[in-house]
């Protein structure tokens, strides 16, 4: 399902992982973005350092957006990105953690008392070095979100968590048991934050149907038979339970191997 409109006195939120914010633009990414009216759009995977952006400002800063970034120190590697129609109070780069700031992996916007969150959790796919990378970037992560709870603020952690969560989550569940994205502690993991931790799985709020990827692998017929993984998330925190009021995965066109995720909230941006 796909809501074209947006009702005013909700907040928009996307999320989307572009693979590449270059690439996508030549998709139609941007023109896209702007047709949808949203508040504010988390990119995670922009593959591009700010500098390199400035040579089209036109297209990559569109008017009508104040624009943030958190680059990778290494070229052509993550990264993650804000678009907001209405000015942050304040924008904080990174999540504390040397090893992964250098990689670009969060940036929060904060407008009032609500947090926007941009989120890129590492891949483990390639091997165990970069798994064992992103159970130190869980480890890591956990207080950070206990932190968020109990600081009070309605935060909204959008991003690509590279972890589905349910056997609905995914096509292939039993071939996937000991891959990375499915494996038993990754799941054990969202368990506590949503179980223990009281945070929410946006989506799921509105949205209990199975087979709603957001990923689909490039290699053989993944998109054109939807075997595809849903881990991109809008994750909430507890005081933000049942402001969600839609939410849509839009596949009418492709813009990377990941597909935007739309919500809408019952929320004042600012309060």
């Amino acid at each position: 399902m796909w809501f074209p409109g947006r009702v005013a006195s909700l907040v928009r939120i996307i999320s989307a992982n572009t693979n590449g914010i270059r690439s996508a633009a030549k998709k139609g990414f941007f023109d896209w973005m702007k047709q949808q009216a949203a508040d504010v759009v988390c990119i995670q995977e922009t593959k591009a350092q700010i500098h390199q952006l400035e040579e089209d400002r036109a297209l990559f800063f569109p008017e009508g957006y104040h624009c943030y970034y958190h680059d990778a120190e290494k070229k052509g590697y993550s990264g993650v990105a804000i678009y907001a129609r209405t000015a942050p109070d304040q924008v904080i780069i990174g999540m504390g953690n040397a090893e992964f700031d250098a990689e670009g992996r969060y940036i929060e916007a904060r407008f009032g008392n609500l947090s926007v969150i941009s989120l890129y959790l590492p891949s483990g796919s390639s091997g165990d070095e970069r798994q064992q990378a992103k159970y130190r970037c869980m480890a890591h992560f956990l207080p950070v979100m206990e932190a968020m709870k109990a600081s009070g603020r309605d935060c909204v952690i959008c991003g690509d968590w590279n972890i589905a969560h349910k056997n609905a989550d995914i096509k292939n569940w039993k071939g996937n048991l000991k891959n990375s994205g499915f494996l038993p502690e990754e799941r054990a993991w969202l368990d506590k934050l949503f179980d223990e931790l009281g945070f929410v799985d946006g989506f799921r709020e509105v949205n209990q149907e199975a087979e709603q990827y957001t990923w689909w692998s490039n290699r053989g017929q993944a998109w054109a038979k939807n075997v595809g993984w849903r881990i991109d998330y809008q994750i909430i925190t507890p005081s933000l339970k049942g402001t969600v009021k839609a939410a849509a995965i839009y596949k009418d066109e492709r813009f990377s191997d990941h597909a935007p995720l739309i919500l809408d909230y019952g929320y004042p941006l600012q309060p």
